[in-house]
């Protein structure tokens, strides 16, 4: 940014942009080149008054309050973009148009999601676009669910004018996007499919009533909260044969997922695993490289998506099931790279 002085009420930022000090005494009848904000420390923050307002005699004891005794009047450039409008040209080029875009405030334009789904976010284009400087773009991380009304991203411009090419350069990066990937934007938000799931728990512990089941009120919950439901829940002992004749069952349903909670340890008494392949699923991976849920396992039988689940599911609040269980929702087909990419990141407790 440009930025010098030609005499003393005149201030030259930008390219081209010229900013004029005035006293507020003087100032009745101007208009504000930018937002002002007002800090009460523990109280408030936020705007006493935006850009454009028209300032009046009973704004000058506000102004004094927050120390200004001067504002500045903008004449902007050609080649420069008020901070707000830089703000909302950026995230126009790279929001989908599902997305709401909240009014300009110092600067700054949140995205927000109209939806629950899951955050599509290209990391190269936000990478790409806070090397320009004096602009920047912070979003929330892929794959990243997402609740109605949650922000995915910001767009914001640091000083109060940044330059038009900049803003052009974002423009551009973002419809290179959209060519090379039919249409879609860097920023998004993939809705969640509502699926029904049959639910497996085994453990002849719980077969047999000898304690009381919470492994599946934890997984009706985990669905529930993201859309989908628990179908049917059924049980099985620790059999083999048995397990495989239940997931059969389940599949016959039409059920959309196969979900099996219990026997997925090392122990030789836990024969979850073996079943589920035995039942005719195509095994994605056995582990994970995730604490807590490192013994998850992710298969498919056909196109229909099959998980044994370890134990942390029921106490832990976040697992490896909470990764790739929206994954799944939003329609995603999880492969061996997604497991493990898992790992980068993944140490959340021992």
């Amino acid at each position: 940014m440009i930025l010098g002085k030609n005499d003393d009420n005149v201030v030259t930022i930008g390219n081209s942009t010229v900013l004029r000090e005035v006293s507020v005494y003087d100032a009745v009848g101007l208009r504000l080149a930018h937002d002002l904000t007002r800090i009460i420390p523990g109280q408030f923050k936020g705007r006493l008054f935006t850009r454009g307002h028209l300032i009046s005699e009973a704004d000058i004891p506000s102004l004094l309050d927050i120390g200004k005794e001067h504002i500045f009047i903008m004449e902007l450039g050609d080649d420069d973009l008020h901070e707000d409008d830089a703000a909302i040209r950026m995230a126009k080029a790279l929001a989908s148009n599902e997305l709401n875009l909240t009014a300009p405030h110092e600067g700054k334009v949140s995205l927000k999601s109209p939806i629950l789904g899951l955050a599509q976010i290209d990391q190269g284009i936000v990478e790409a676009i806070n090397e320009l400087g004096e602009i920047a773009l912070a979003t929330v991380k892929q794959n990243t669910v997402v609740q109605i009304g949650s922000p995915l991203a910001a767009t914001r411009a640091i000083p109060l004018v940044v330059p038009k090419k900049k803003v052009e350069e974002v423009e551009r990066l973002a419809q290179d996007y959209r060519e090379q990937h039919n249409g879609e934007t860097p920023i998004s938000v993939k809705p969640f499919r509502k699926l029904k799931a049959g639910l497996l728990t085994t453990g002849g512990e719980v077969f047999n009533g000898r304690i009381q089941d919470k492994f599946g009120p934890a997984v009706i919950e985990k669905l529930r909260a993201l859309g989908s439901e628990v179908a049917e829940q059924r049980f099985a002992p620790d059999d083999r044969q048995t397990i495989v004749k239940e997931i059969h069952y389940l599949l016959a349903q039409g059920y959309d997922m196969i979900l099996i909670t219990g026997g997925m340890s090392v122990d030789p008494d836990d024969r979850t695993p073996g079943a589920i392949k035995a039942a005719g699923a195509t095994i994605v991976s056995y582990g994970t490289p995730m604490l807590p849920g490192s013994m998850l396992l992710m298969g498919y039988i056909g196109e229909i998506p099959i998980m044994g689940l370890p134990g942390c599911v029921m106490h832990d609040p976040y697992t490896s099931f909470d990764v790739l269980l929206p994954r799944i929702l939003a329609g995603d087909i999880i492969v061996r790279k997604d497991i493990v990419e898992l790992g980068y990141g993944g140490l959340l407790g021992c």
